[in-house]
Protein backbone atom coordinates (compact mmCIF):
# COMPACT_ATOMS: atom_id res chain seq x y z
CA UNK A 1 0.00 0.00 0.00
CA UNK A 2 1.47 3.16 -0.92
CA UNK A 3 1.79 5.94 1.80
CA UNK A 4 0.59 9.10 2.30
CA UNK A 5 2.26 12.34 2.15
CA UNK A 6 3.48 13.59 5.23
CA UNK A 7 1.01 16.83 5.63
CA UNK A 8 -1.73 13.54 6.02
CA UNK A 9 0.61 12.53 8.99
CA UNK A 10 1.68 16.22 10.65
CA UNK A 11 0.39 14.66 13.71
CA UNK A 12 3.01 11.80 14.28
CA UNK A 13 5.72 14.19 13.01
CA UNK A 14 8.07 15.84 15.14
CA UNK A 15 10.08 18.17 13.41
CA UNK A 16 14.02 17.71 12.97
CA UNK A 17 17.13 20.09 13.38
CA UNK A 18 18.96 18.81 10.58
CA UNK A 19 22.46 19.37 9.10
CA UNK A 20 24.05 17.73 6.05
CA UNK A 21 27.50 16.59 5.53
CA UNK A 22 27.64 16.15 1.29
CA UNK A 23 29.86 15.94 -1.23
CA UNK A 24 27.57 16.87 -3.88
CA UNK A 25 27.48 14.89 -6.11
CA UNK A 26 24.73 15.30 -7.98
CA UNK A 27 21.99 13.02 -6.16
CA UNK A 28 23.47 15.03 -2.88
CA UNK A 29 22.14 18.26 -5.17
CA UNK A 30 18.59 16.19 -4.98
CA UNK A 31 19.49 15.53 -1.01
CA UNK A 32 20.37 19.32 -0.47
CA UNK A 33 16.68 20.70 -2.80
CA UNK A 34 14.94 18.53 -0.61
CA UNK A 35 15.81 19.56 2.23
CA UNK A 36 15.00 23.02 1.35
CA UNK A 37 11.85 22.36 0.31
CA UNK A 38 10.90 20.11 3.48
CA UNK A 39 12.12 23.22 4.95
CA UNK A 40 9.76 25.39 3.40
CA UNK A 41 7.05 22.66 4.45
CA UNK A 42 7.79 23.56 7.73
CA UNK A 43 8.85 19.57 8.37
CA UNK A 44 12.44 20.23 9.05
CA UNK A 45 14.91 23.13 10.93
CA UNK A 46 17.42 23.27 8.18
CA UNK A 47 20.54 24.27 9.87
CA UNK A 48 23.13 23.68 7.85
CA UNK A 49 25.71 22.20 5.54
CA UNK A 50 29.16 21.03 5.97
CA UNK A 51 30.80 19.88 2.71
CA UNK A 52 33.43 17.55 2.99
CA UNK A 53 35.88 15.98 -0.24
CA UNK A 54 34.09 12.61 -1.69
CA UNK A 55 33.02 12.78 -4.99
CA UNK A 56 35.26 15.25 -6.20
CA UNK A 57 37.31 17.48 -4.23
CA UNK A 58 36.69 19.90 -1.55
CA UNK A 59 36.73 23.22 -3.58
CA UNK A 60 33.87 22.26 -6.08
CA UNK A 61 32.12 19.86 -2.99
CA UNK A 62 32.15 23.35 -1.21
CA UNK A 63 31.14 25.25 -4.30
CA UNK A 64 28.67 23.20 -4.89
CA UNK A 65 26.44 23.47 -2.00
CA UNK A 66 26.75 27.26 -2.16
CA UNK A 67 25.58 27.15 -5.81
CA UNK A 68 22.91 24.67 -4.78
CA UNK A 69 21.34 26.93 -2.22
CA UNK A 70 21.47 29.91 -4.55
CA UNK A 71 19.32 27.53 -6.80
CA UNK A 72 16.82 27.22 -3.70
CA UNK A 73 17.20 30.56 -3.51
CA UNK A 74 19.03 30.69 0.17
CA UNK A 75 21.61 32.35 -0.98
CA UNK A 76 21.90 33.27 2.95
CA UNK A 77 22.21 29.42 4.22
CA UNK A 78 25.24 28.89 6.07
CA UNK A 79 27.52 26.74 4.26
CA UNK A 80 30.84 25.10 5.81
CA UNK A 81 34.41 23.59 4.09
CA UNK A 82 35.89 20.69 6.32
CA UNK A 83 38.21 17.85 5.48
CA UNK A 84 40.06 18.03 2.31
CA UNK A 85 41.16 14.18 2.14
CA UNK A 86 40.19 11.02 4.36
CA UNK A 87 42.06 9.99 7.78
CA UNK A 88 44.64 8.16 6.75
CA UNK A 89 44.33 6.89 2.65
CA UNK A 90 44.26 9.04 -0.01
CA UNK A 91 41.21 10.85 -1.63
CA UNK A 92 39.18 8.30 -4.40
CA UNK A 93 36.57 10.24 -6.17
CA UNK A 94 33.80 9.42 -8.58
CA UNK A 95 34.44 11.87 -11.47
CA UNK A 96 33.70 9.32 -13.85
CA UNK A 97 30.17 9.16 -12.49
CA UNK A 98 29.58 12.81 -11.65
CA UNK A 99 31.58 14.74 -14.26
CA UNK A 100 34.90 17.11 -13.27
CA UNK A 101 32.83 19.65 -11.40
CA UNK A 102 30.49 17.13 -9.45
CA UNK A 103 27.16 18.38 -11.39
CA UNK A 104 27.83 17.17 -14.85
CA UNK A 105 23.99 17.75 -16.88
CA UNK A 106 23.35 21.85 -15.84
CA UNK A 107 24.94 25.18 -15.94
CA UNK A 108 26.82 26.04 -13.12
CA UNK A 109 27.84 29.75 -11.80
CA UNK A 110 29.67 31.57 -9.14
CA UNK A 111 27.53 31.00 -6.02
CA UNK A 112 26.07 33.73 -4.65
CA UNK A 113 25.90 32.28 -0.99
CA UNK A 114 29.34 32.82 0.85
CA UNK A 115 31.35 30.28 2.09
CA UNK A 116 31.39 30.72 6.24
CA UNK A 117 35.02 31.45 8.05
CA UNK A 118 34.68 28.17 10.25
CA UNK A 119 36.31 24.93 9.52
CA UNK A 120 33.09 22.62 9.01
CA UNK A 121 34.76 20.35 11.95
CA UNK A 122 35.07 23.03 14.58
CA UNK A 123 31.39 24.36 13.47
CA UNK A 124 30.20 20.71 14.13
CA UNK A 125 31.93 20.69 17.18
CA UNK A 126 30.82 24.06 18.60
CA UNK A 127 26.82 23.65 17.50
CA UNK A 128 26.36 20.22 19.13
CA UNK A 129 27.81 20.99 22.05
CA UNK A 130 25.62 24.07 22.66
CA UNK A 131 22.80 22.10 21.31
CA UNK A 132 20.06 20.64 23.71
CA UNK A 133 20.78 16.91 24.65
CA UNK A 134 19.47 14.90 21.94
CA UNK A 135 18.41 17.83 19.44
CA UNK A 136 20.05 17.67 16.31
CA UNK A 137 20.00 14.79 12.84
CA UNK A 138 23.04 14.55 11.36
CA UNK A 139 22.61 13.26 7.46
CA UNK A 140 26.15 13.00 6.08
CA UNK A 141 25.78 11.65 2.47
CA UNK A 142 29.44 11.41 1.53
CA UNK A 143 32.77 9.99 3.28
CA UNK A 144 32.50 10.44 7.05
CA UNK A 145 35.69 12.09 7.87
CA UNK A 146 34.42 15.31 9.35
CA UNK A 147 31.64 13.81 11.69
CA UNK A 148 34.45 11.27 12.72
CA UNK A 149 36.82 13.89 13.39
CA UNK A 150 34.10 15.79 15.36
CA UNK A 151 33.53 13.17 17.44
CA UNK A 152 37.52 12.25 18.00
CA UNK A 153 38.15 15.76 18.99
CA UNK A 154 35.23 16.28 20.89
CA UNK A 155 33.44 13.26 22.20
CA UNK A 156 31.20 15.07 24.38
CA UNK A 157 29.68 17.07 21.50
CA UNK A 158 27.83 13.40 21.26
CA UNK A 159 25.60 14.69 23.42
CA UNK A 160 23.60 17.10 20.92
CA UNK A 161 23.05 14.23 18.01
CA UNK A 162 19.65 12.86 18.32
CA UNK A 163 20.43 10.49 15.48
CA UNK A 164 22.61 10.36 12.41
CA UNK A 165 21.52 8.88 9.26
CA UNK A 166 23.70 7.78 6.87
CA UNK A 167 23.85 6.57 3.46
CA UNK A 168 26.54 4.23 3.38
CA UNK A 169 27.30 0.91 2.97
CA UNK A 170 26.10 -2.03 1.31
CA UNK A 171 25.35 -5.26 2.29
CA UNK A 172 23.28 -7.64 0.39
CA UNK A 173 23.77 -5.71 -2.61
CA UNK A 174 27.58 -6.13 -4.06
CA UNK A 175 29.68 -2.68 -3.66
CA UNK A 176 29.79 0.03 -6.44
CA UNK A 177 33.63 1.02 -6.02
CA UNK A 178 34.61 -2.15 -5.71
CA UNK A 179 33.17 -5.71 -5.46
CA UNK A 180 33.26 -4.88 -1.66
CA UNK A 181 32.95 -1.99 -0.73
CA UNK A 182 29.99 1.10 -1.07
CA UNK A 183 31.75 4.53 -2.37
CA UNK A 184 31.29 6.35 1.18
CA UNK A 185 32.89 3.87 3.22
CA UNK A 186 35.53 3.39 0.84
CA UNK A 187 36.94 6.66 0.56
CA UNK A 188 37.15 7.05 4.41
CA UNK A 189 36.56 3.40 5.67
CA UNK A 190 38.44 4.36 8.88
CA UNK A 191 35.54 7.10 9.74
CA UNK A 192 32.82 4.63 9.13
CA UNK A 193 34.20 2.35 11.60
CA UNK A 194 34.74 5.44 13.87
CA UNK A 195 31.32 6.26 13.38
CA UNK A 196 29.51 3.15 13.58
CA UNK A 197 31.26 2.67 16.78
CA UNK A 198 30.55 5.64 18.64
CA UNK A 199 27.47 4.73 20.57
CA UNK A 200 25.19 7.67 18.83
CA UNK A 201 22.15 6.52 17.55
CA UNK A 202 23.00 5.64 13.82
CA UNK A 203 20.29 4.44 10.84
CA UNK A 204 22.09 3.18 7.88
CA UNK A 205 20.75 3.83 4.14
CA UNK A 206 22.80 1.12 2.27
CA UNK A 207 22.83 0.26 -1.34
CA UNK A 208 20.68 -2.55 -0.04
CA UNK A 209 17.81 -0.02 0.02
CA UNK A 210 18.86 3.06 -2.24
CA UNK A 211 19.01 0.44 -5.13
CA UNK A 212 15.29 0.21 -4.63
CA UNK A 213 14.65 3.79 -5.25
CA UNK A 214 15.21 4.32 -8.82
CA UNK A 215 15.29 7.00 -11.40
CA UNK A 216 12.37 6.21 -13.43
CA UNK A 217 11.25 8.18 -16.55
CA UNK A 218 7.65 8.66 -15.03
CA UNK A 219 9.58 9.63 -11.91
CA UNK A 220 11.96 12.43 -13.89
CA UNK A 221 8.75 13.56 -15.78
CA UNK A 222 7.03 13.80 -12.32
CA UNK A 223 9.60 16.52 -11.24
CA UNK A 224 9.54 18.40 -14.84
CA UNK A 225 5.69 18.73 -13.90
CA UNK A 226 6.17 20.73 -10.94
CA UNK A 227 6.32 23.53 -13.13
CA UNK A 228 9.55 24.93 -11.35
CA UNK A 229 12.98 25.65 -12.47
CA UNK A 230 14.26 23.43 -10.16
CA UNK A 231 11.91 20.33 -10.97
CA UNK A 232 12.80 20.35 -14.54
CA UNK A 233 16.73 21.39 -13.32
CA UNK A 234 16.78 18.09 -11.15
CA UNK A 235 14.99 15.97 -14.04
CA UNK A 236 18.23 17.18 -16.09
CA UNK A 237 20.83 16.93 -13.35
CA UNK A 238 19.39 13.01 -12.45
CA UNK A 239 19.07 12.60 -16.21
CA UNK A 240 22.72 12.84 -16.61
CA UNK A 241 23.47 10.54 -13.31
CA UNK A 242 21.17 8.00 -14.05
CA UNK A 243 22.65 6.68 -17.34
CA UNK A 244 26.19 5.58 -15.55
CA UNK A 245 24.68 3.10 -13.14
CA UNK A 246 21.64 2.15 -15.13
CA UNK A 247 24.34 0.68 -17.81
CA UNK A 248 26.40 -0.44 -14.59
CA UNK A 249 24.11 -2.04 -12.34
CA UNK A 250 21.30 -3.04 -15.12
CA UNK A 251 18.28 -1.47 -12.66
CA UNK A 252 15.39 0.29 -13.98
CA UNK A 253 17.00 3.42 -13.81
CA UNK A 254 19.53 4.70 -11.28
CA UNK A 255 19.59 4.63 -7.89
CA UNK A 256 18.90 7.82 -5.72
CA UNK A 257 21.24 6.88 -2.90
CA UNK A 258 21.32 10.06 -0.79
CA UNK A 259 17.41 11.64 -0.83
CA UNK A 260 17.09 8.59 1.39
CA UNK A 261 19.08 9.52 3.88
CA UNK A 262 17.37 12.83 3.86
CA UNK A 263 13.55 11.28 3.65
CA UNK A 264 14.44 8.40 6.65
CA UNK A 265 15.17 10.82 8.71
CA UNK A 266 11.66 13.00 8.34
CA UNK A 267 9.76 10.20 6.88
CA UNK A 268 11.33 6.89 8.77
CA UNK A 269 7.50 5.24 8.06
CA UNK A 270 8.27 4.64 4.50
CA UNK A 271 11.58 2.69 5.13
CA UNK A 272 11.95 -0.55 6.67
CA UNK A 273 15.05 -2.61 8.38
CA UNK A 274 16.42 -4.40 11.07
CA UNK A 275 18.96 -3.69 14.19
CA UNK A 276 22.44 -5.14 13.82
CA UNK A 277 25.76 -5.06 14.88
CA UNK A 278 27.89 -3.62 12.25
CA UNK A 279 31.74 -3.21 11.65
CA UNK A 280 33.62 -1.98 8.37
CA UNK A 281 36.86 -3.30 6.88
CA UNK A 282 39.78 -1.35 7.43
CA UNK A 283 42.72 -3.99 7.29
CA UNK A 284 42.51 -5.96 3.67
CA UNK A 285 42.48 -3.58 0.50
CA UNK A 286 41.01 -6.90 -0.87
CA UNK A 287 38.19 -5.84 1.07
CA UNK A 288 38.52 -2.11 2.34
CA UNK A 289 35.57 -0.27 3.15
CA UNK A 290 32.77 -3.03 2.97
CA UNK A 291 30.29 -3.76 5.55
CA UNK A 292 30.46 -6.21 7.70
CA UNK A 293 26.86 -6.49 8.49
CA UNK A 294 25.51 -9.12 11.38
CA UNK A 295 22.20 -9.47 9.99
CA UNK A 296 21.48 -13.15 12.04
CA UNK A 297 23.49 -12.27 15.42
CA UNK A 298 25.31 -14.64 14.98
CA UNK A 299 28.10 -12.78 16.79
CA UNK A 300 25.87 -12.06 19.77
CA UNK A 301 27.48 -8.06 19.59
CA UNK A 302 25.15 -5.60 21.03
CA UNK A 303 23.18 -3.82 17.53
CA UNK A 304 24.89 -0.28 17.11
CA UNK A 305 23.28 0.60 13.72
CA UNK A 306 19.54 0.11 12.34
CA UNK A 307 20.11 -1.03 8.86
CA UNK A 308 17.35 -0.18 6.33
CA UNK A 309 16.90 -2.66 3.53
CA UNK A 310 12.69 -1.58 1.92
CA UNK A 311 11.63 1.54 1.40
CA UNK A 312 8.20 2.94 -0.39
CA UNK A 313 9.90 4.24 -3.22
CA UNK A 314 6.53 5.64 -5.03
CA UNK A 315 6.11 7.67 -1.89
CA UNK A 316 9.63 8.40 -1.67
CA UNK A 317 9.45 10.52 -4.72
CA UNK A 318 6.43 12.15 -4.04
CA UNK A 319 8.17 13.74 -1.50
CA UNK A 320 10.75 14.64 -3.20
CA UNK A 321 8.13 16.00 -6.24
CA UNK A 322 5.89 17.79 -3.26
CA UNK A 323 9.65 19.26 -2.05
CA UNK A 324 10.14 20.80 -5.55
CA UNK A 325 7.34 22.22 -5.53
CA UNK A 326 7.53 24.48 -2.72
CA UNK A 327 11.23 25.99 -4.49
CA UNK A 328 11.65 28.15 -7.32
Amino acid sequence: MRANTAESHLDSFSKIKLIIDTDPGQDDAAAILMAHGLARRGLVDFIAITAVAGNVGLHHTSKNARIICDWADESAFPVYAGATKPLLRELVTAEEVHGKTGLDGVALHEPRTPLQPAHAVAFLIDTLRHAEPGSITLCPIGPLTNIAQALALAPDCARGIARIVLMGGAYFEAGNITPAAEFNFYVDPHAAAMVLSSGVPITVLPLDVTHKACITTPRMNALRQTGTENGARLADILHSYERYDTQKFGLEGGPLHDPCAIACAVFPHLFGGKDCYVAVETQSELTMGASVVDWWGTTGKAPNVHWVTEVDADALFDELRQSMLQLP
